[in-house]
């Protein structure tokens, strides 16, 4: 195969200015595979870069990654071109001090991205090629996709992952009330992954369309924080103790302060979507202490769950593809992102497809 010299990227250049441009197809060292992608979801960190201009321009972000290998150089184990791959743009050292205490996320090698189409490795997945690194082919970071699977489902399989890291942090015992606040695509795979666990789940949402959604996917019960009392349902829920465990899937002190209120004593918070360093909120110390509740936070995907997770996505064990509601070509790439920041009942989970991606 023939590969061209140029390609169509989105590239990153300061806070909201996300513009198309031609770019080198990148080059491989050794050790390395080139991917052409067919589809890239949208994830909510990328938002908050671009609107916040969290990091330095010029990148090409887009981590959530899915296409076919069309390139390799030098000893890539077992892959080949051809193959269909979902990718993981951080790998941890298990050697490291933090690997060896299963978090992985903290691990230095897991703090550099392995994945780009050029400039700083942001992802790259906004982009026809994507050059996958070392460290990210020999460790772990291709996922093979099964034929028959859609590259669109297989792009999910990072943030599933990532579910299902939080999800396993709080040790659900079968018939534990679990309270998930937020219902995007992240609330809504983290509330069916512990309905999985055998979770009896109640969700939180200010959208009446996004609580449907939940409820028909397993949900006991389902509330406007708005309008309603969620510590009162909860402990009604629950013979008066509260929620067990609570996973805030909302950004914003409130949504973190109202799940505080519905756990029982004993209890644990896990906050997911507070990704943006800086963000306060108020909290009732006196709570948190003489009730014995654990506030965590849960980061990124975890390599142990790799295999798991590739068969909750392609054995479809979870309701994955109805969660895709927006699909736009690389070329609308700075709309998909402006779709995917609008809040809204008809606007879940945004991908960005091109190629053979587009042929499903």
């Amino acid at each position: 195969m023939t590969l061209p010299a140029q390609m169509s990227a989105a590239v990153y250049r300061g806070q909201d200015d996300l513009r198309l441009e031609t770019l080198p197809v990148p080059t491989l060292a050794e050790g390395e595979v080139l991917v052409r992608v067919a589809a890239c979801g949208v994830c909510g960190t990328d938002l908050k870069k671009v609107e916040f201009g969290l990091v330095e321009p010029p990148r090409v972000l887009g981590h959530e990654t899915a296409g076919r290998i069309v390139a390799t150089q030098g000893e890539v184990g077992a892959w080949d071109v051809g193959d269909r791959v979902a990718l993981y743009h951080h790998v941890p050292d298990r050697d490291s001090w933090y690997s060896r205490r299963g978090l992985f996320a903290q691990c230095p090698q897991y703090r550099k991205t392995g994945i780009t189409a050029g400039f700083e490795p942001a992802g790259g997945g906004y982009a026809e090629y994507v050059r996958v690194m070392p460290w990210i082919v020999r460790d772990g970071g291709l996922t093979r996709i099964p034929d028959g699977v859609p590259f669109e489902r297989a792009a999910l399989i990072e943030p599933v992952n990532t579910c299902l890291k939080a999800i396993r942090q709080l040790n659900l015992d079968e018939g534990d009330l679990v309270l998930v606040s937020g219902l995007g695509s992240i609330g809504l795979i983290l509330a069916q992954l512990a309905i999985r666990e055998g979770a009896e789940v109640v969700v939180s949402d200010p959208l009446p369309g996004r609580r449907r959604r939940a409820v028909d996917f397993g949900a006991v019960d389902a509330i406007d924080p708005t309008v309603d009392d969620l510590s009162e349902l909860c402990r009604a829920l629950s013979k008066t103790r509260g929620a067990d465990h609570a996973l805030v899937a909302a950004p914003g002190g409130a949504p973190v302060a109202e799940a505080i209120e519905a756990t029982r004593p004993g209890g644990t918070i896990l906050l997911f979507a507070n990704t943006r360093r800086g963000e306060d909120a108020p909290l009732d110390l006196g709570a948190l202490c003489v009730d014995e509740k654990r506030v965590v936070g849960s980061y990124s995907a975890s390599i142990d769950l790799a295999e798991e997770t590739a068969q909750i996505v392609f054995e479809a064990e979870i309701e994955l593809d109805s969660l895709i509601t927006h699909r736009f070509p690389l070329e609308q790439t700075a709309q998909a992102l402006r779709r995917a920041a609008t809040v809204g009942d008809e606007v879940c989970k945004v991908v960005v497809l091109q190629g053979e991606g587009l042929d499903a």
